[in-house]
C-alpha cells in the first residue's frame, strides 16, 4: 500500500473524528439519494410532503436522504480550504436594547438575524455557542464570534426555526434565550414536528406549523412555506421533523426568512403567494461539491434567482462566513454573487452582505 491512501485511510479513520460529527451527528450538509415515494389509495389523503411513515419529503423532489457510500466518496475525494475568521463591526448593543422606533437588520452571523421593527425584536435560527454539533468537543467550530453577543440582545419577542440542524437549532442558545427571559419567553415557531423537542427542554411558548399554515402573533401573519431540504440530528431521526422557511407579514412590511435550502419550484409558487417580498434572507454559502449539495444547498447563482422568484425588492446574503461546512472557501460566496449580480446587472444594494455583527437601518425599504 502506498503512503498517499495509508495517510487517507488514517485522516478518515482517525485525524478527521471532528468532521465525521459533521456528517454523521449534526447532518449539517445535505444532498444526497432520492427516497422514493409509494402510496396507497387511502395514504393519498396526506398532504404532499408527508410521507405514510410519519416523515416527510419535499414538494417538487422525493425525500433527501444520504447513502454511507456518497458520505465516504465526498470525504475521501473533498477540500478542505483554510478556515477564515471575520472581522466583527462595531457595534452599539445599548442603541438595540433601547430601540423601540427605528427598524433595523443585524447580522449575527451565519443564519442568525436579528430585526427590529415596528416595536418587535424578531431572531431567526439563533446561534450563539462555540461549536455546530451536539457535543461541545468535536464538530464544526465557529472561526467568527458572534457579532452580538446573546447577553447584549434586546428582550426577544419572535423567533423561528427553519429547521432542526446543528448550524441552525441549537440547544444551548435556546436555553440561554429562555433561561434569560423566563418571566417573558420569546414565542418560538418551528416546523410540524419540532415542539415536542422544545418541551422536553421544559421551554414553552412555542407554535408548530405545516406548510400551508399561518399563525398571527401581535399583529404579524406567520407563515410558515415550503423550501427544499431535510431534517436530522441523529443517525436514527432522518425526516421525522419538518422544515421550513417563514414569511413575516406586518401591515406595512414584508420579510421571507429561507433557512436552508436547494433552489426548487417552491420559490415561484412564494412570489405569486406572497410577493413582493420587502426583504428576504437567502442563503449563499455550503454549497461545495455541487453533486453532492445541490438539491439542498442554493450557491449563489441560485440565490439570485430565488430573489427573482419571490419578487424580492431586497434580499440579504446569509449562512456564509461563520462555520466551515463544505468545500469553497469561507470568503468565497459573497465574491461570487458580486460577479453574480453584474452578470445580471442587477444592483448590488438589491441583493447585498453584511458584516458579522453589522447593522443596518431598514430606512431603504422606503425608496
Amino acid at each position: 500500500m502506498t503512503a498517499r491512501p495509508l495517510q487517507s485511510i488514517v485522516r478518515l479513520w482517525w485525524g478527521t473524528a471532528s468532521q465525521w460529527v459533521v456528517v454523521v451527528l449534526t447532518c449539517v450538509s445535505a444532498a444526497g439519494v432520492l427516497t422514493p415515494l409509494v402510496r396507497s389509495d387511502a395514504q393519498s389523503l396526506l398532504p404532499k410532503h408527508h410521507l405514510p411513515d410519519g416523515t416527510f419529503r419535499n414538494n417538487h423532489y422525493p425525500a433527501i436522504d444520504k447513502s454511507r457510500s456518497e458520505l465516504l466518496k465526498w470525504w475521501w475525494h473533498r477540500q478542505r480550504p483554510e478556515p477564515v475568521s471575520f472581522p466583527l463591526a462595531e457595534q452599539d448593543p445599548r442603541f438595540l436594547r433601547e430601540n423601540h422606533t427605528e427598524p433595523t437588520l443585524t447580522w449575527i452571523g451565519h443564519a442568525t438575524l436579528l430585526i427590529q421593527y415596528d416595536g418587535m425584536n424578531i431572531l431567526t435560527d439563533p446561534h450563539f455557542t462555540l461549536r455546530a454539533s451536539p457535543v461541545g468537543f468535536l464538530g464544526p467550530r465557529r472561526h467568527t464570534p458572534p457579532g452580538l453577543a446573546l447577553d447584549d440582545l434586546p428582550t426577544i419577542d419572535l423567533v423561528v426555526i427553519s429547521h432542526n440542524h446543528y448550524d441552525h437549532l441549537d440547544r444551548g442558545t435556546v436555553e440561554r434565550l429562555y433561561a434569560r427571559q423566563v418571566d417573558r419567553p420569546p414565542r418560538f415557531f418551528v416546523p410540524l414536528g419540532q415542539k415536542q423537542w422544545f418541551d422536553d427542554l421544559g421551554v414553552p411558548n412555542v407554535v408548530e406549523l405545516d406548510w400551508g399554515q399561518s399563525a398571527n402573533y401581535k399583529g404579524w401573519g406567520v407563515h410558515a412555506v415550503p423550501t427544499q431540504h431535510w431534517s436530522g440530528r441523529s443517525l436514527w431521526d432522518r425526516n421525522q421533523v419538518l422544515w421550513a422557511g417563514w414569511v413575516l407579514e406586518h401591515p406595512s412590511f414584508r420579510f421571507l426568512f429561507a433557512g436552508d435550502t436547494g433552489y426548487s419550484p417552491d420559490f415561484a409558487d412564494i412570489g405569486t403567494r406572497f410577493g413582493p417580498i420587502d426583504l428576504a434572507a437567502i442563503p449563499i454559502g455550503a454549497y461545495e461539491p455541487r453533486w453532492f449539495m445541490s438539491s439542498s444547498h442554493v450557491n449563489p447563482e441560485e440565490a439570485l434567482k430565488i430573489h427573482k422568484d419571490i419578487r424580492a425588492r431586497y434580499s440579504v446574503g446569509i449562512h456564509w462566513g461563520t462555520f466551515q461546512l463544505t468545500d469553497e472557501p469561507m470568503d468565497e460566496p459573497p465574491v461570487r454573487l458580486k460577479r453574480v449580480l453584474e452578470r445580471a446587472d442587477v444592483p448590488r444594494d438589491r441583493f447585498f452582505v453584511m458584516q458579522h455583527g453589522e447593522t443596518r437601518l431598514l430606512d431603504f425599504l422606503e425608496r
